[in-house]
């Protein structure tokens, strides 16, 4: 049986059906899931280093704009990795479509709000300020 048949007129006519975004969807949390398999060992065992030799160390370790820098990239995938994951569960288990849209919302401004977060800190620490 042909794919057509289960599409009815009325929805040809319309352009409904599925939206065609759980491929893109898909293939964004596996780039996030393949960059946090790169920068989550190097992450830990950064952290676990600075950790053990104390405060002005691991601020010391901060303010290097190498681990600045990737300290950000690794907040940036885990925060767009989570919004991804947390989206999907969102779209798939709540059924009421304003509750839908508010938790999507608040899911997207928390991630950002995170990240921001995470920006801003290792930028006061890399500046000094």
């Amino acid at each position: 049986m042909a794919d057509s048949q289960f599409v009815t007129p009325t929805k040809t006519a319309r352009g409904l059906g599925a939206s065609k975004t759980g491929t893109s969807h898909h293939i964004r949390q596996r780039v996030s899931a393949l960059a946090l398999i790169v920068l989550m060992p190097w992450f830990l065992f950064s952290i676990m280093k600075a950790t053990l030799t104390g405060y002005d160390a691991a601020i010391a370790w901060v303010g290097s704009p190498l681990n600045a820098i990737l300290l950000v990239l690794t907040a940036g995938a885990a925060f767009y990795h989570m919004r991804l994951g947390m989206q999907a569960v969102v779209e798939d288990y709540i059924g009421k479509p304003g509750t839908r849209a508010a938790l999507l919302i608040l899911n997207t401004f928390f991630s950002a709000g995170l990240f921001v977060a995470v920006v801003m800190s290792v930028i006061r620490i890399w500046t000094g300020s």
